[in-house]
């Protein structure tokens, strides 16, 4: 039996909870069906469009522009701001009444969720049914519509959320990628960025089609590893494993909120120091060492992506963190500007019995650890500041780390 998996996706979340949240309190018209947007402080960065309803869409609006541009095209806008505690209970709310149909849920952000449908099958039926049934219930109960997509694997459910809105069951399987999804141009095919986009149509590959009968050798040149990985995707090619938070490893992790959009990976740099320096400290403090290394990014649209690596010898020592998560950011598209960047560790062990290639020597891997040791030691005693990295000093990035 073929794998099943579903992807829901709350439509225009933001929006969609604070007019919840309005109704509840008194409201006496529901703002989803207004000139409406969700935004923050027009004086300061924050004056930006986060969410917008169908009326104002219509005018033109579009998400991440600044809310005087919104206004210029929409006069009658009336802008509410965000309140993320109330975004994160409604969230908490969806993903309890989900669980109970299945433990093996994997959290993608905080409005959308991959469901593997596969194991409970034989309890609830046909897949369409049901996804017909949770988005009922999911609006009866919660007050807010979600779009599920239905597919053989992650990717092919993702872009089944997305071929139309809002409230709506799409599917995908394995037999329909050729009909339902190489027809689209490749701005539309799930992890490919705008830039990566534009490269791909002066190449002459316009379809996902194009894309899938791509030449790999040929697209090697421009995009090295990412060729073959794109390539697989055109052909609805992608992981079907869900990792549900019950089967997830614990592990340490950290993110931080950006003050700008940045699409610079150099700039990128620094946040990754500043990340690897605090969770190997709190790594350490476990006495853990890590297997696995995850960089999470967020970009402007607050489309959420994560790469990672699994590491030969599990590791605790910052230097070694942050060298891996290089290597993993330099694989991940940044083209449409970084909102927020974070670091994981996970797969935690207990000890790391380092296997030695050519190129290291085992005495300055323990030199590493005791220097290491001593900084911890030092920073425990005087302060989280008494010892920083240079290159942590010659910037901004490091003060809210280095300030604590």
């Amino acid at each position: 039996m073929k794998r099943i998996i579903m992807h829901i996706d709350v439509n225009n979340a933001f929006l969609s909870w604070t007019a919840v949240l309005l109704l509840k309190e008194g409201y006496k018209y529901d703002i989803r069906n207004s000139y409406a947007i969700i935004g923050g402080d027009e004086k300061n960065r924050s004056g930006i469009v986060l969410a917008k309803s169908t009326p104002a869409k219509k005018m033109g609006v579009v998400t991440a522009q600044t809310i005087y541009q919104a206004k210029k095209l929409c006069p009658a806008l009336r802008v509410y701001p965000p309140n993320y505690n109330w975004y994160k209970t409604m969230s908490d709310k969806l993903f309890k009444l989900i669980s109970k149909y299945s433990p093996d849920i994997e959290r993608m952000s905080i409005d959308e969720c991959f469901l593997d449908y596969t194991p409970v099958k034989h309890l609830y039926g046909d897949e369409i049914k049901f996804a017909y049934k949770l988005q009922k219930e999911i609006y009866d109960t919660l007050g807010f519509t979600v779009n599920v997509g239905i597919a053989n694997n992650r990717l092919c459910a993702k872009m089944a959320s997305d071929f139309s809105k809002p409230y709506k069951v799409h599917t995908l399987f394995d037999y329909e990628v050729h009909d339902k999804m190489w027809p689209l141009i490749v701005d539309d095919l799930f992890g490919v960025g705008k830039k990566t986009a534009l490269k791909l149509h002066s190449l002459g590959i316009d379809k996902i089609e194009d894309l899938a009968k791509a030449d790999k050798d040929k697209l090697y040149k421009y995009f090295k590893n990412q060729a073959i990985e794109m390539i697989n995707w055109a052909n609805g090619i992608s992981s079907d494993i869900i990792k549900s938070e019950s089967d997830d490893p614990k592990g340490i992790g950290n993110e931080t909120t950006l003050n700008h959009n940045i699409f610079d990976k150099e700039e990128l740099y620094s946040y990754l120091l500043a990340l690897s320096e605090n969770v190997t400290l709190r790594l350490r403090k476990q006495n853990k060492y890590a297997y696995v290394v995850v960089v999470t990014l967020k970009d402007k649209t607050f489309r959420r992506t994560s790469h990672q690596k699994k590491l030969v010898n599990a590791t605790n020592l910052s230097s070694e963190v942050y060298e891996i998560s290089k290597r993993i950011l330099d694989e991940m598209d940044t083209s449409e500007g970084i909102r927020l960047i974070g670091i994981r560790l996970d797969n935690l062990v207990d000890s790391s019995n380092h296997q030695v290639s050519l190129f290291e020597s085992l005495n300055i891997i323990e030199e590493n650890k005791n220097l290491e040791k001593t900084v911890d030691n030092l920073k425990e005693k005087y302060g989280f500041t008494v010892i920083k990295k240079a290159s942590l000093i010659k910037n901004k990035v490091g003060k809210k780390y280095l300030n604590k």
